[in-house]
């Protein structure tokens, strides 16, 4: 259990009440009371045994069957304030507050306090109050302890909060893998328990300003406006039978009994959906907005600052995601279009002169070094880089990255039906197999099987366009790879968001109709004599090299006089053990 404190018995003598709780014995016994506060989002239950949090439900969602969704409840949420009294450590969730409010619904631009008190007599009590605003998921928790110098040390206050977080989405064991406990201390947001199937714990040994507690798409989470939370303890705790619960996070912390005495206890505690726009806006709490996860520090902010502004935008203009996901993947290709034609370009060039490059070949053979070098040599006596065709592939990589961090993170996407998928969030399942197959599983994604068609279809058709390169012996074919890699990518896909196998299917589609139109502009006889005319400038140094020839050419050369080093030492090693057997026959 997270109290130190034992279970208080439905009926409490006096005797036993003072020698559990001292002092505070007057609370052990009484009737819980209810206090229910809703705003347009959320609907909070108080509930006077423990002055605590009792019941969330999140108004605008469902869970994955379509149930109310209770975030948390008396059955799954445990949190415990103890109190280091001079008679031993008192756990508040056991004890009786009295309260003077009601029940109330609260609209925009107002808020509603509940105040719980612990009346001790001679004006001494303990008090919790909840502010809760006419709008939105963020409650402001207030802990004061008035005229409780003689009865409480000034030793830590521990706070204790034990959550378990409930089943949301349908698969269970891609939802075990996400949950973490987020925390924020020294400047830097951590987490543990993300992607580990067993019991961890973990103890922070600097100052701890937040922690959450996050489920996929939701999350609890509490947060100091004040002094942070010392000597945290947090544990992640699984059971992998467990249908109910996807993990347990339990938190624990020490809070600054003087601060609580001293009228400093102001804390926030966050029930809601872990939706960007919403947590990035918690202001109390830095970097409370990469509870979303946006990727790796190099994709983040292509993430933050165009991806999701951009997905925010034009869900103003459409309501079905799935024609969303297409206005988007229009929008980047757009974008691209200027790489993508230089990049088209530049094989074109490469393409016109594939003839020379089979008279190299027949005059170097099997060497491919030598071919590679002849080569290298043909491309800077025209003026083309082979590199240029690797610009829309190299800045294609970073968005398609950060779309496979986003897409699983989104919870815009969830429970938004699109064709056949009811869900564009998580998998699509139309075909549902009697069997497992290992790495890929017991469903068929027609989205990523869709996927991978496209992106072999498209393969080949780059193929076709790419000029041929010299195989390098013992090297894999790298034609070949591009179409084991779509394979091979459709078994990490099967499981993962059909939105995000929608949008590179749309993407992949939208690339091939791209360089076709592109194709039409392209006209082969002026990139003929577009060569013709830099092999004539570039020989009679009218045309400047271009950095790349440069490099190119100081790299030949240095291979070159690499070589020739080699084979003057290897001739002069071989001259020396000539003259050894000689001396020695």
């Amino acid at each position: 259990t997270p109290t130190a404190a034992a279970p208080t018995p439905k009926q409490m003598d006096s005797v036993t009440a003072k020698a559990v709780y001292g002092d505070f014995a007057s609370a052990a016994q009484g009737t819980a009371q209810e206090i229910v506060v809703e705003n347009d989002d959320v609907r909070v239950t108080f509930s006077s045994k423990g002055g605590s949090v009792k019941e969330v439900l999140l108004k605008k969602y469902k869970t994955y069957q379509q149930q109310p969704l209770y975030l948390i409840d008396q059955q799954s949420s445990k949190f415990n304030l103890e109190l280091p009294t001079n008679k031993g450590t008192v756990s508040l969730a056991d004890l009786y507050f009295t309260t003077d409010a009601q029940s109330q619904t609260v609209t925009a631009g107002k808020s509603a306090k509940v105040a719980f008190r612990l009346p001790l007599g001679n004006n001494q009590y303990v008090e919790q109050t909840y502010t809760v605003q006419g709008n939105g998921y963020l409650i402001d928790y207030d802990v004061q302890l008035v005229g409780l110098d003689g009865l409480v040390k000034n030793e830590p206050t521990r706070l204790i909060w034990q959550d378990k977080l409930k089943q949301l989405e349908n698969d269970m064991a891609e939802n075990r893998k996400v949950v973490t406990t987020n925390y924020y201390s020294d400047g830097e947001l951590s987490d543990i328990g993300r992607g580990q199937s067993d019991n961890v714990e973990e103890k922070i040994e600097q100052p701890v300003s937040w922690f959450s507690h996050k489920n996929k798409y939701f999350l609890t989470a509490f947060i100091t406006k004040g002094s942070a939370l010392s000597n945290v303890t947090l544990k992640s705790l699984v059971d992998a039978s467990d249908t109910t619960y996807i993990k347990t996070m339990q938190s624990e912390g020490s809070l600054a009994t003087a601060d609580l005495k001293a009228g400093k206890g102001n804390f926030q505690l966050f029930f809601g959906p872990n939706d960007y726009q919403i947590v990035n806006e918690v202001k109390a709490a830095p970097d409370f907005g990469n509870n979303v996860d946006l990727g790796y520090a190099i994709l983040r902010p292509l993430n933050k600052f165009f991806f999701v502004p951009m997905f925010n935008f034009l869900e103003k203009f459409f309501s079905n995601y799935g024609i969303l996901i297409i206005v988007l993947v229009l929008i980047v290709k757009v974008l691209m279009t200027p790489l993508v034609y230089k990049s088209y370009v530049s094989m074109a060039k490469m393409r016109m002169l594939a003839p020379e490059l089979a008279v190299i070949r027949e005059k170097v053979g099997d060497d491919a070094a030598k071919m590679q070098q002849e080569q290298m040599k043909l491309y800077q006596q025209v003026g083309v880089s082979p590199l240029s065709g690797c610009i829309p592939v190299l800045a294609t990589m970073p968005i398609l990255m950060s779309l496979f961090f986003l897409f699983p993170n989104l919870i815009e996407l969830r429970q938004e039906a699109f064709l056949w998928a009811g869900d564009l969030s998580t998998y699509d399942a139309p075909i549902k197999l009697p069997f497992s197959i290992p790495f890929y599983g017991a469903h068929v994604s027609i989205f990523t099987l869709a996927m991978t068609v496209s992106q072999l279809v498209y393969a080949w058709y780059n193929n076709q366009i790419t000029p041929a390169q010299v195989q390098q012996p013992g090297m894999p074919d790298m034609r070949m790879l591009t179409y084991v890699m779509p394979v091979m990518f459709m078994f990490i896909m099967n499981s993962f968001p059909a939105g995000l196998s929608f949008y590179y299917l749309v993407s992949n589609v939208v690339t091939i109709l791209q360089q076709q139109i592109i194709r039409r502009f392209v006209n082969d006889d002026k990139i003929r004599k577009i060569l013709d005319e830099n092999r004539k400038k570039i020989a009679s140094g009218e045309k400047k090299k271009s950095k790349f020839s440069d490099i190119l050419e100081r790299s030949m050369k240095a291979a070159e006089e690499a070589k020739k080093q080699a084979e003057d030492a290897k001739k002069q090693t071989d001259a020396k053990r000539q003259q050894i057997k000689k001396k020695n026959p």
